[in-house]
């Protein structure tokens, strides 16, 4: 949500369109006096600020933003004519984060924007108490069934949850979406890991490869290509970067995916809860009855939590009821159903927002919903 503070009316236009088209919720404001009540009303995760205004310029607006204990943490990019230094100069000591004159191509504006948001992150004030470290992995039979997109949005609704810090990782080298999906430029924290020895992955290493969102959730992604990756040391590397997301974050999202991942069983060991994906399709049940066993003879050193869930792709009159693909799993029962919906991932990947920020109270979200009130009931 970025709150857009100027004058001119053609510039609100056109910065908000531009914004819009890049998936954010866009605020306008003709004027600086009302800035910082709208601020403290509306919340937003960046503010475009001009400086050149009548009654309230640009660093009034600031150092009144900045007085407030709320909005002190809101990151300000000042987007102005004036270039001099000396104009630069006030605006950062007025306490901008970032200073950008006008004109400017819109590529350069979005990236300014994205870099702050990725750098500056508002922590809620009342998180929900939880013990560091509840691992949660999501795996499925066989691939393409979805599981990158359940993590990805389940991190972020558990995030704007519980308000507290949650890490979803792309446990997938080479297989990466992320980073695509969301229009992250270059941004592969796995694979830079990936260059370091099991003992020389710490959890300040992990941090630093971290990637902020505008959605709350912070994210390992992977890359789209497997080089320079060791797979005789991949299993010890990626034990060693869950134990540290674990004692890094509250709460930690996997996206482990099918279980040909290398240190499969060791992964799913630090997990605390772990989420099957499944479809139904009498095929893939079977697939997920062999899942079932196998998760049952990896070692654990607590209880682990078990949760099934139906993706149904393709609403079909041959495909399996909920009821019987929980008879063919010995009576587990489906705690939430996903349904198909392809439109709203193209308008999802065209907009670079996770299916759950782009339609809130869609049924896709609702079930997500469903699922993460399921798991925040037993981080309590």
């Amino acid at each position: 949500k970025i709150l857009i503070v100027d004058d001119d009316a053609e510039t609100l236009r056109l910065i908000g369109m531009m914004l819009e088209r890049q998936g954010f919720e866009v605020i306008r404001l003709n004027n600086g006096i009302q800035a910082s009540e709208v601020a403290s009303h509306q919340k937003p995760d960046l503010i475009v600020l001009d400086v050149m205004m009548p009654d309230m310029d640009g660093y009034q607006v600031t150092r009144q933003i900045r007085s407030e204990p709320s909005l002190m943490d809101i990151p300000i990019l000042m987007f102005t004519a004036k270039s001099q230094v000396n104009d630069k100069v006030i605006g950062y000591e007025a306490g901008i984060d970032d200073y950008l004159t006008k004109p400017v191509h819109p590529a350069e504006l979005v990236a300014h924007i994205r870099a702050l948001l990725s750098r500056t992150r508002v922590r809620p004030a009342t998180p929900m108490p939880i013990q560091k470290g509840y691992v949660l992995g999501i795996v499925s039979p066989r691939g393409g069934m979805g599981v990158s997109t359940l993590a990805l949005n389940l991190a972020s609704i558990l995030a704007k949850n519980t308000k507290n810090d949650v890490v979803a990782a792309e446990l997938r080298p080479g297989q990466g979406t992320w980073s695509i999906d969301l229009g992250l430029p270059n941004e592969s924290g796995l694979a830079m890991l990936l260059k370091s020895k099991p003992k020389e992955i710490t959890p300040e290493l992990v941090e630093r490869n971290l990637t902020n969102t505008t959605f709350g959730a912070r994210l390992l992604c992977s890359a789209n290509s497997r080089r320079e990756v060791d797979f005789s040391l991949l299993p010890d590397q990626l034990q060693a970067i869950v134990q540290s997301l674990g004692s890094l974050s509250p709460i930690v999202v996997l996206d482990i995916g099918i279980p040909m991942l290398p240190g499969f069983d060791e992964i799913c060991a630090l997990c605390k809860e772990i989420i099957i994906l499944t479809e139904p399709q009498l095929n893939t049940v079977r697939r997920t009855q062999f899942l079932l066993e196998e998760l049952s003879n990896i070692p654990q050193s607590t209880g682990r939590t078990i949760e099934l869930v139906l993706y149904n792709h393709t609403p079909s009159s041959v495909l399996l009821s909920m009821a019987k693909v929980s008879e063919h799993l010995n009576g587990i029962p489906i705690n939430v159903m996903i349904p198909p919906v392809p439109e709203l991932t193209i308008q999802s990947n065209n907009k670079y927002l996770p299916l759950s920020l782009l339609q809130p109270d869609g049924l896709f979200t609702n079930q997500v919903q469903m699922l993460a009130k399921l798991i925040q009931s037993h981080l309590r």
